[in-house]
């Protein structure tokens, strides 16, 4: 006789049948749902309709709901005014940048930790994750001092790309989540391939990256994400206009700009963001609760 499976919960799948439970239950989830969708997407709205509204309108109190009367061309002028082409560009170049050394060197970092075993392998890693202990404000001063002079070639980094996708290469928290992963992948698999005469290089290109698309699509997004939101650091290694970012470029304009127009182009810059959590919003779980192959 066939077992039927149950799943155990504070409350029993009886009790959610009748009448007085399944309204509690119901009617609880409503309001969770509500409650946790208001404050995700409250900010999203208001943002997008004070986009919308004059600037005395945006700045009353209590604020509309609605702006009373719509000005579309706000995303236009802050588009022109901003310069917001030359900053998306700049900040898409910094993070494709970004991205391309993480999965290259963070990468091969997590393949050499879990697959090849290095020495003092384990110790390695153990002093990456200590690193994520240390507060990154304070890591601020030590890295613009490398970066204002480069040890060993003393050289300034400064306006240039790679006082960006330098520092975000080290990054210890994306190699343990692809170690974690690379983890996962049996034994079996890799001493198939070394049979078959699959070197290092081969079996990471042939078989542990094709396996590895969902946590490479969460690295991918981290890394993209993280460069396009952070202020303080390009501001400190960016200072000329012709090489700011998104962020940087709307602070620096915002002082005599409408507020309503510098709204209207932090819309604009959060889409790309936006459109990008959207493609790859399935490798987020995926990536991180995968925990091998099916035998």
């Amino acid at each position: 006789m066939a077992q039927q499976s149950e799943t155990r919960s504070l409350v029993s799948f009886a009790q959610l049948q009748r009448g007085r439970g399944k309204v509690i239950y119901w009617t609880l989830l409503t309001v969770v749902v509500i409650l946790f969708t208001l404050v995700f997407i409250g900010p999203l709205y208001w943002m997008i309709t004070g986009a919308l509204k004059s600037s005395p309108e945006l700045a009353q109190t209590p604020p509309t709901l609605w702006p009373a009367d719509p000005q579309p061309e706000n995303y236009s002028d802050a588009w022109n005014r901003l310069d917001l082409a030359k900053l998306l560009f700049n900040t898409f170049y910094y993070a494709v940048g970004a991205l391309v050394f993480q999965l290259v060197l963070d990468t091969a970092a997590a393949y050499a930790l879990s697959k090849l075993r290095p020495k003092l392998g384990n110790l390695i890693l153990g002093m990456m994750l200590a690193t994520l202990m240390i507060p990154a404000m304070v890591l601020i001063i030590p890295q613009y001092v490398t970066v204002i002079d480069l040890p060993i070639l003393h050289i300034s980094l400064i306006d240039s790309p790679f006082s960006i996708w330098l520092p975000a290469v080290a990054n210890a928290f994306n190699i343990f989540l692809l170690k974690r992963f690379f983890d996962s992948i049996p034994e079996d698999l890799m001493s198939a391939a070394r049979m078959d005469g699959a070197g290092s290089m081969r079996t990471l290109w042939s078989i542990v990256l094709p396996i590895s698309r969902p946590i490479l699509g969460v690295v991918s997004i981290f890394a993209v994400t993280a460069v396009w939101k952070d202020f303080l650091w390009p501001k400190l290694v960016m200072p000329s206009p012709e090489t700011r970012t998104i962020s940087v470029g709307i602070y620096a304009f915002s002082g005599g700009t409408p507020q309503n127009v510098v709204v209207a182009a932090a819309v604009i810059a959060a889409i790309p963001t936006i459109v990008f959590f959207l493609i790859f919003q399935r490798s987020i779980m995926s990536g991180l609760t995968a925990g091998g192959l099916k035998e």
